[in-house]
């Protein structure tokens, strides 16, 4: 498949103002500008006539798939309100590969999405990489698991505060954080000591160790939801004193600490950003919140948190981050490249780099202007618009 005559956007180099994305077997195997296109070319040709040609966009941080578009039981699978501490839970288990919002998704060049659980439990579970279109999970799946999820402030203190065993404050929240990633650490030296040592005994199996044992270890990224600036620096602090790989999710009053935020080399997932302020943790929400983040040093990456705000409005979440003073190139790349490289799959997607999958996003206009419309929507190679 060949696609010419487009503003190309690698997002792994300057922009080309005309030129050309080819992709055979699901890889794509040139870009370049017109003047370097390959000759004696034979294969399917589609004219861009002058529109733009991205890469697929990412989604870095929803609930896809776990909460449905009907209210009630049915519909939720993003929250287990039966224990505080869930890591064992994967999102793969719960997704449904046939929420219409995966076509939405689709439609509007959103190829690659990390969906799991929400924030009621102050550890949550396991999210997962997905691609947009597939009949069954497992066909869809980039990486499984991706991240553990986390979450600090209102919610994990006040989804289910009419149960004994969950907590009602921060300090319970951190406190039952703290307790498990502290088991988690024991649980691994003793399957260290016993793997080295045969007259050591392997420690009982316990799955919510066992998923947390990546976590500490470093293997797998901590992705902890935070708004208020004092939980953006608990996640800071608690991921200081275990060793973990810190990604803050949401980070809405990430400007208020971005020094630190910067020192600590601790990426930031803004948004949603088209939202009220629904309740007292969002007093601070300002657009502006990207475009600060970036200037001070911060890798940043910009979500929907759907169903919050719908995941096919991604593109228009990074438009609202330019009105707030972000570049268009940089915030292309918090939906591209950077989303890609923060949540640690930027090997296969981000970028229109030789190589990676053929997720290509063509549309008729530049990705920002409300007016415009994807014209089509390549994944994997595959024409899925």
């Amino acid at each position: 498949m060949l696609i010419q005559n487009g503003v190309v956007h690698p997002m792994d180099g300057p922009v080309i103002p005309r030129g050309f994305v080819q992709f055979e077997g699901g890889q794509i195997t040139a870009v370049g500008p017109m003047e370097a296109l390959p000759a004696g070319y034979e294969g399917e040709v589609l004219d861009a006539e002058g529109g733009h040609i991205l890469p697929g966009f990412i989604d870095a941080h929803c609930h896809l798939g776990l909460f449905g578009d009907s209210l009630g039981f049915e519909a939720d699978d993003g929250n287990e309100s039966t224990d505080p501490c869930t890591p064992q839970l994967r999102a793969i288990d719960g997704v449904n590969p046939l929420d219409r919002g995966f076509q939405e998704a689709r439609e509007a060049g959103v190829t690659t999405v990390l969906t799991g659980p929400g924030s009621a439990n102050p550890i949550a579970g396991q999210f997962a990489a997905l691609k947009t279109d597939g009949r069954w999970v497992d066909e869809m799946v980039v990486k499984a698991p991706v991240a553990m999820k986390f979450a600090l402030g209102e919610n994990p203190k006040s989804v289910y505060n009419d149960r004994k065993e969950t907590p009602v404050t921060r300090m319970a929240t951190a406190a039952i954080i703290r307790e498990n990633l502290a088991k988690a650490q024991e649980y691994q030296d003793k399957q260290a000591k016993a793997e080295e040592d045969p007259d050591e005994d392997m420690p009982d199996y316990d799955a919510k160790l066992e998923a947390l044992t990546p976590v500490v270890t470093g293997a797998l990224p901590a992705h902890i939801h935070a708004h208020r600036a004092d939980d953006i620096a608990t996640a800071v602090r608690i991921s200081r004193e275990f060793g973990l790989r810190p990604v803050v999710v949401h980070g809405t009053e990430g400007y208020l600490v971005s020094q630190l935020l910067a020192r600590e080399g601790v990426p930031v997932i803004t948004g949603p950003c088209l939202t009220d302020r629904s309740k007292p943790e969002l007093a601070g929400q300002t657009l502006s919140n990207p475009a600060q983040l970036r200037a001070a040093g911060v890798k940043v990456a910009i979500c929907t948190d759907h169903p919050e705000t719908p995941i096919q409005y991604l593109p228009l979440c990074a438009a609202m981050a330019v009105r707030g003073g972000m570049d268009p190139e940089n915030a292309l790349a918090a939906i591209t490249r950077d989303a890609a490289e923060i949540v640690g799959i930027g090997r296969s997607v981000g970028t229109l780099t030789p190589g990676k999958d053929a997720d290509v996003v063509v549309t008729n206009g530049h990705p920002f202007d409300w007016n415009g419309t994807v014209r089509a929507v390549f994944l994997s190679g595959r024409r899925v618009k």
